[in-house]
């Protein structure tokens, strides 16, 4: 018993002289809080021996934990290259961020990578900071240091592409996201982030490319099969452009825009059943319900029966009274415009319902729509042959 005791305040006494002159030579406060644990430890068990007491398991096991266990436990973890009072810095910094002191936790990851400037975690947790409050060229050096300093952070790799993207350096974003995908092929986000730059700049078939190699990896992705659909919609191949919004529909039973392109393809190509089946569809979109009204009352006029082709203009113009002028300037509703309703709109419903599409949507939908405003005069005749040209200048003056 003795023996033990007598071994237990060497090894103690050892171990804090150790965490001490760690303490002094790293001049970091944050081993104080160790340094109190073990004299706390210390202290106990020279109560016990002073006044003969006899501990205990439970009291035993707090004292050996406290001033044995915790600083080897301490020790082992800086030997595997972690820094303890990173650690504990970070667990701060944590708790400050949680209860939303902003300005604590920016002052508190500078002076740590003032003292330790090859903190990993302290340069990334910087630059996740300076993202979100929107300084981005800081954010990016941030996240470079982080890198530099873990050349397998493929998130922080990402995040520099997607800022720099965000900065209009796409240029810049792509030669980021090449390597990265050179490295990590299977980083589905850096795919569609290098996608949608590619489409933005036009360069469909290199975004096809991307696309294509990132369906190895994720072959049940919709998104990516949705966005092949754009791809092959903006090369005017139609046929493969439907294969692939229908297998994204397929996977994703709620991709509506989807089913709008479907929609908007077969009304180009006159197939008027199916285009009217995938209007119906996107109707539960309900940010693109007038614009499905609006194509259901084009397909109605194209079938020759004025009165539903009236109805659902005239929801389409209910829910977005734009659709009052869009419908006047299409030459097809000209025999029913006097029919058209002009109703008084809520301001704030409209906002309500402003697109939440993205640039490669709008891009996608606006060439569809020129392609049928090409294509569609030379389809009418295929299905009304002895349609003539309307005389808008006539009908306008017409009286009804």
């Amino acid at each position: 018993m003795l023996v033990e005791k007598i071994i237990f305040s060497i090894l103690a006494f050892y171990l804090f002289l150790l965490m001490f002159f760690k303490m002094i030579k790293k001049i970091d406060v944050a081993y104080v809080s160790i340094l109190i644990a073990q004299g706390i430890g210390i202290g106990l068990s020279f109560i016990e021996i002073i006044f003969t007491l006899n501990y205990n398991i439970i009291i035993k096991s707090i004292v050996y934990i406290l001033a044995i266990v915790l600083p080897i436990v301490i020790i082992l973890i800086e030997r595997k290259g972690m820094n303890f009072s990173e650690m504990v810095n970070m667990t701060i910094i944590k708790f400050y961020e949680i209860i939303g002191n902003n300005k604590k936790v920016k002052s508190m990851l500078l002076a740590l990578i003032d003292k330790y400037p090859e903190s990993y975690t302290a340069h990334k947790k910087l630059a996740e900071v300076y993202e979100k409050e929107g300084g981005m060229r800081k954010a990016i050096d941030e996240y470079v240091k982080a890198v530099d300093l873990n050349k397998k952070d493929y998130d922080s790799y990402y995040k520099i592409s997607f800022l720099l993207n965000e900065l209009d350096k796409p240029d810049d974003a792509i030669v980021m996201l090449n390597n990265l995908l050179s490295k990590k092929p299977e980083y589905i986000n850096a795919t569609m982030l290098l996608g949608d730059i590619l489409i933005n700049q036009e360069r469909y078939k290199e975004a096809l490319n991307v696309y294509t190699s990132g369906l190895k990896f994720s072959p049940a992705n919709y998104d990516l099969y949705y966005n092949m659909g754009i791809v092959y919609t903006m090369l005017n191949d139609f046929q493969n452009a439907k294969i692939c919004y229908e297998k994204a529909a397929t996977i994703n039973t709620l991709l509506y825009h989807a089913y709008y392109s479907l929609g908007q393809i077969n009304l180009i190509e006159m197939d008027l059943d199916e285009a009217e089946r995938y209007f119906t569809k996107s109707l539960e979109d309900k940010e693109q319900e007038p614009d499905c009204y609006y194509k259901l009352g084009k397909i109605y006029m194209l079938r020759g029966d004025h009165e539903n082709a009236v109805k659902f203009v005239n929801l389409a113009i209910e829910l977005d009274n734009n659709y009052i002028k869009i419908a006047n300037q299409e030459p097809i509703f000209i025999p029913v415009k006097s029919k058209f309703q002009i109703p008084i709109i809520d301001e704030e419903d409209i906002k309500k319902r402003e697109t939440k599409h993205t640039k490669k949507e709008l891009k996608a939908k606006e060439h569809l729509d020129k392609t049928y405003n090409v294509v569609g005069k030379l389809n009418i005749h295929k299905i009304q042959p002895n349609v003539k040209e309307y005389d808008t200048k006539k009908l306008d003056e017409r009286e009804y």
